[in-house]
């Protein structure tokens, strides 16, 4: 029986100087040609499917965030003009309470196309990123007793004709005005602040600064002699970004339920070794009850030249 003969690959050869061609190659069109190397793996880590347990969906899922806690401060430039109507031992705490309603901002990122790298596919590359041009802040109009009242309004109409370096409120025909710098020692421009807890006060919470914001424009408020509804205040102010940070919250201690005199109190007895003992040299209760930072981070005026104004270490009482 003959033995049958082995078949041999054809395997053609190049010429002498002639580069060899592998079979597999990259391909390419336009600008880019292909490299005649082996294509690399794709990278892609393909997801399954995945067993989810019910604590997970309990703490993960039925706790989310609500957008009726947060905070916002405003910070105007310290000029006494101002200020006189950023009222509340020049705090402005009361201020930042009739703050109603706001807009957590966003942004965008510029991009350029490119669409002659690969056969079919348009590739965005991204060179900017983008801030919305405004943020919208809605106050609560105040009732017309402390400093004359109507502070809400006043305070951002004051604001505005001090950027503006309008010489007189008064109806005079010689009206006439000089904008100012908006940076320096008589700068209009300041920062403000949006601050995003949960009622809670568990886990972290956010806070928003806008850099170099100043008021634009003030909408108008239309009253009526229909039935009567809360007076709002609703300004526009331009920055030019905003930094985001995220911040753990700090324990906030109730205030202490105060006695009379000379009787103990049951609930909060004196320990000579704790803050409540009145004889006790670190002891930093005030007269009324209230520990440490009680009344929140934002009960002080921001200090000319600060960064950021009075950006909080701790929790929002």
């Amino acid at each position: 029986m003959a033995t049958p003969i082995p078949v041999i690959p054809f395997n053609p050869q190049p010429a002498p100087g002639v580069p060899n061609v592998p079979s597999t190659t990259t391909s390419g069109t336009g600008t880019s040609p292909g490299n005649g190397t082996t294509p690399a793996s794709s990278g892609f880590n393909w997801a399954s499917p995945r067993r989810i347990t019910n604590d997970l969906v309990i703490s993960r899922l039925l706790r989310p965030s609500l957008t009726s806690h947060f905070e916002c401060s405003i910070n105007p430039p310290s000029v006494a003009e101002i200020r006189k109507y950023y009222y509340d031992n020049n705090s402005g705490s009361i201020l930042n309470l009739l703050c109603t309603e706001a807009s957590l901002p966003g942004s965008s990122i510029l991009t350029n196309e490119i669409n002659d790298d690969y056969t079919g596919v348009t590739e965005r590359l991204g060179y900017r990123r983008q801030y919305d041009n405004q943020i919208d802040l809605s106050f609560y109009v105040d009732h017309g007793t402390l400093n004359g009242g109507y502070n809400a309004i006043r305070l951002f109409e004051a604001w505005m004709r001090y950027a503006m370096g309008e010489t007189s409120e008064a109806p005079d025909k010689n009206y006439n005005y000089r904008v100012r710098f908006p940076d320096g020692p008589t700068g209009y421009r300041s920062h403000i602040y949006v601050t995003k807890f949960e009622r809670d006060f568990q886990g972290n919470y956010l806070q928003y600064g806008f850099v170099q914001a100043y008021p634009i424009s003030i909408a108008s408020i239309p009253v009526s002699y229909d039935s009567s509804q809360l007076l709002k205040c609703t300004v526009s102010f331009t920055y030019n970004r905003y930094v985001l940070k995220s911040m753990p919250n700090s324990p906030t201690r109730e205030p202490t339920q105060q006695t009379a005199p000379g009787i103990p109190n049951p609930s909060n007895p004196v320990n000579p070794n704790t803050n409540n003992n009145p004889s006790n040299p670190n002891n930093n209760s005030d007269i009324n009850g209230q520990i440490g930072d009680f009344y929140g981070p934002y009960d002080r005026p921001a200090v000319p030249g600060e960064a950021f104004g009075p950006i909080p270490t701790g929790g929002i009482a």
